[in-house]
Formats: structure tokens, C-alpha cells, sequence
């Protein structure tokens, strides 16, 4: 068991707090055996795992490493998250392109622009999995992709499989490509997202709450869409923003296949 917090391996978990050290060293770093999970779940290689018996007694015996066990003082010294749970995880990164998602019929994608804070960011990575999102695309990315904020925010869903980053360019000529027709929400001249058929293949363009789409995406859009507001107010935070239209892709779609919607 590691006793002291001077011990190598736990100081260089101290570094890793940093998004520099983690870029250095290629590593990311996994707080909570949820998460934890989930990354095994996506095949990711783990070259790390930390365990405080005093803080979690749950046991992992698909754990692909064998767990070291660390003190309660040490192991709230290493972790990145105000209230640990008792599992920790250094694993290696893997960045997904366009050609490695896999599509079916008719999907619906989600594409995030300029995302600045790694909250928002991983909120609409969990909405996307909540809500069975096709794809989710990410364009000029501007915080740490695997930031921990991120995999706490996503549930662990920034590991899925369906999660690329590429350019605009590229994800506009990707979206052609599979015939999926692009509404980039815009507060001006916009359509009520409530009056698209979001039946067919389509993307949801999502941009900052600071100066929403470029103008790449409002040219580019087949229809620009909107959430209609009371006056006074022009714009919502963007993951409940990106929340509120996937949701009614959703509603449109499980009505369209004749699927059973609990009601309660």
C-alpha cells in the first residue's frame, strides 16, 4: 500500500492536474470507478489504477491492471475531484476521426464548435449518449479534450467510440457525404426547432453562448433554427440549449419508428 504522499507515482499524479503535464506525459487521468468503467467499456489502455479500500469497498474484478492500494490521506492528495470515491485511473488517450464512426440510416449527429468550458462540454456528450445520438463532431476544440471536468461532466461518454474531432471543413463535406441535411441553431432568421422533420439524417450544429456559429455554419446550413424565448431573453446555456432540440430529434424520431414512450 502507498502510505506517503512523497512516494513517485503520487507526485506525478499531482502533476497531472495540469493539462500540460497530462499532454506531455500522454496520459489521462480517470476519477471514479464509473468513469473508470467506461473507458474500459471503449478499450482504452490503462497503465495506472489506484484503489483506497477506506474510501470504497467495492470490488473490480474485470480490472484490467492490478490496483494499487492507497491510503486514505495519500489517495485524497492524488485526486482530482473534491469527494473522491476511492478509484483513480491513468489511462492512454485515443482521438477518433471522421472515417472511424459508424453510421447507420437516416442518423442524427451532433456537432459542438468552439466549446470553451469543459462543463458544457461534457453535459452534451452525456445528452448525446442519453438521448442515443448517432455521432457527436467537434470542431475547433477550445479546452483540454479529456480534461477531468469533461469525463466527470460526460459520465465517461467523451471515451465513446462515436466521439471525433475534425475541422469544419472536413465534418461539412462528411456531413454531404452521408447525405445529412445541417440546422445550425442562429438567434436571427431561424426556424422553430419544433417545425424541422428530424426523422431523416440530420445534424444539429451547436456553437459558444458568447458568439454562437461562425459564419462557416450559418452559410453552410440547409436551415438555421431557434429556440423560441420570452423577450428579454436571447440566448441559454448552450448544453441545455443542445439538451432541448437533440430531445425533440428524439421525440420526433421514437414517434416516426412507432416506439412506445413511457409516459409518466
Amino acid at each position: 500500500m502507498i502510505t506517503s504522499s512523497q512516494n513517485t507515482l503520487i507526485k506525478n499524479i499531482v502533476k497531472l492536474r495540469k493539462a500540460r503535464a497530462r499532454k506531455q506525459q500522454d496520459l489521462v487521468i480517470v476519477d471514479g470507478l464509473r468513469e473508470i468503467k467506461v473507458a474500459f467499456d471503449y478499450g482504452f489502455e490503462f497503465v495506472e489504477l489506484l484503489h483506497c479500500p477506506d474510501l470504497s469497498s467495492e470490488e473490480w474484478k474485470q480490472a484490467p491492471i492490478t490496483p494499487t492500494p492507497v491510503s486514505l490521506e495519500v489517495f485524497k492528495k492524488a485526486a482530482y475531484a473534491d469527494n473522491p470515491n476511492g478509484w483513480l485511473a491513468l489511462i492512454k488517450p485515443r482521438y477518433r476521426q471522421l472515417e472511424d464512426l459508424k453510421l447507420k440510416a437516416n442518423p442524427l449527429v451532433l456537432v459542438l464548435e468552439a466549446v470553451e468550458k469543459p462543463g458544457n462540454l461534457g453535459a452534451m456528450l452525456r445528452t448525446a449518449y442519453a438521448a442515443n445520438i448517432d455521432a457527436v463532431i467537434i470542431n475547433n476544440l477550445q479546452t483540454d479534450f479529456y480534461n477531468p471536468n469533461v469525463i466527470k461532466a460526460s459520465s465517461g461518454h467523451v471515451f465513446s467510440d462515436q466521439v471525433a474531432i475534425a475541422d469544419e471543413a472536413e465534418t461539412l463535406a462528411w456531413l454531404k457525404k452521408n447525405k445529412i441535411k445541417v440546422h445550425a441553431t442562429n438567434i436571427t432568421a431561424a426556424t422553430p426547432y419544433t417545425d424541422v422533420n428530424w426523422s431523416e439524417g440530420a445534424a444539429i450544429i451547436m456553437g459558444t453562448e458568447a458568439t454562437g456559429l461562425s459564419d462557416f455554419w450559418i452559410k453552410a446550413a440547409d436551415k438555421n433554427i431557434i429556440i423560441p424565448m420570452q423577450a428579454g431573453i436571447d440566448s441559454l446555456n448552450v448544453s441545455v440549449s443542445a439538451a432541448i432540440i437533440v430531445f425533440e430529434a428524439k421525440r420526433q424520431r421514437d414517434s416516426s419508428n412507432g416506439a412506445n414512450i413511457k409516459k409518466k
